[in-house]
């Protein structure tokens, strides 16, 4: 993963906060205390790329072509490929995602009609 996104692999202590964040996160059911605690947690330029690859994910989703996309998100053609590729691996975290989202939003259609 190092070479191919040329980023570090976090150390043993950074997993093992980010397995406590997102226990901690997986435990709320509240919606705006998460969006609170990032905007809290992040800058807002983390913020915004956070808020862009999950409106890229799920503009992937919908079938939107990777050409829309780049034009509406101002992304580039490499990076929603990635977005992609990821959305399209068997048991991916962002395809898992994606479906909670959905089933989220079901739930919460049935509860208003």
């Amino acid at each position: 993963m190092e070479a191919e996104t040329g980023q570090k692999k976090l150390d043993r202590d950074q997993e093992r906060a980010l397995g406590e964040l997102s226990a901690a996160l997986a435990q709320t059911d509240d919606p705006l205390l998460i969006r609170e605690f990032l905007h809290s947690i992040l800058t807002e330029y983390e913020v915004r790329e956070v808020a862009t690859r999950w409106a890229l994910v799920r503009l992937i989703e919908v079938g939107m072509s990777q050409r829309s996309i780049s034009r509406e998100l101002g992304l580039s053609l490499c990076k929603i490929t990635r977005g992609s590729r990821e959305l399209k691996k068997r048991n991916s975290a962002f395809r898992r995602m994606v479906e909670a989202y959905k089933g989220l939003r079901a739930r919460s259609l049935d509860v208003s009609a």
